[in-house]
């Protein structure tokens, strides 16, 4: 199917961000994480959907209940609800059309020792070109740095896969690593080959979340790699009196 139609309908059902990934590369990784049911699929579709700047920005005060609840609330339980309905719709013309798709959810885990989804959204969207992956094991885009939240629709569709972006990184900066109040990120830059473990301790952020469910605000949130990341601050700040 044509690929500027199979965007402008994943756009219309609210994404911000489109592209196409070849898996065959990272099939190994693949198999490693979700086993063959996911692995079959040559393709992905990866689409993510943009944070509200306003809700990110009142994270250092977190420990009150009103800036916890709507993180919480809108930048996890609406999100994943939109982009699963969206992964649902772009499945859905997938198969109308005659190939095989598999919506991932959104956010569910399947592996409670490793703390992971079925299938990495996040490597699907660098593959895509959409982004790479940081010190924070968030996907960072060059506009938006960590604010998005990925959707992926796994598909035999032959589509032209986007390659991933060249020469981006994230340097020397290590913000994320300083301001992560679990100290679960090692500061080691992503490689293909290296398992998460090397970078990320997803069990002391866990555990941290956890842990803040019993503070004052009584929601388990945290998002400071998010908040703190160059690459996305100060995107909310807007002139007073700007008309829109």
């Amino acid at each position: 199917m044509k690929i500027k139609k199979l965007e402008k309908y994943a756009k219309k059902w609210g994404a911000d961000f489109f592209g196409i990934a070849d898996l065959k590369p990272a099939k190994p990784a693949i198999i490693a994480q979700g086993g063959e049911l996911v692995a079959d699929y040559p393709y992905a579709v990866s689409m993510g959907i943009s944070l509200m700047d306003s809700i990110v920005d009142q994270l250092p005060k977190r420990e009150q209940r009103a800036v916890a609840v709507n993180y919480r609330h809108h930048s996890y339980d609406i999100i994943n609800i939109r982009l699963d309905i969206l992964a649902s719709q772009v499945g859905s013309l997938l198969q109308n059309k005659g190939y095989h798709a598999l919506p991932v959810p959104a956010s569910k885990r399947v592996d409670d020792e490793k703390i992971c989804a079925i299938f990495s959204h996040k490597m699907a969207a660098h593959l895509a070109g959409l982004g790479w992956i940081g010190k924070s094991c968030l996907l960072i885009t060059p506009d938006r740095g960590p604010r998005v939240r990925w959707g992926t629709v796994l598909t035999d569709a032959p589509l032209p896969a986007d390659s991933p972006l060249e020469g981006k990184g994230c340097g020397g900066c290590k913000k994320c690593v300083v301001a992560c109040p679990s100290q679960a990120f090692s500061g080691k830059a992503w490689k293909p080959s290296d398992a998460r473990e090397e970078r990320m301790d997803a069990k002391k952020c866990f555990e941290y979340l956890r842990v803040t469910r019993k503070q004052a605000s009584g929601v388990p949130a945290c998002g400071l790699c998010v908040y703190v990341c160059p690459f996305g601050s100060g995107r909310g700040k807007k002139k007073a009196g700007k008309s829109v």
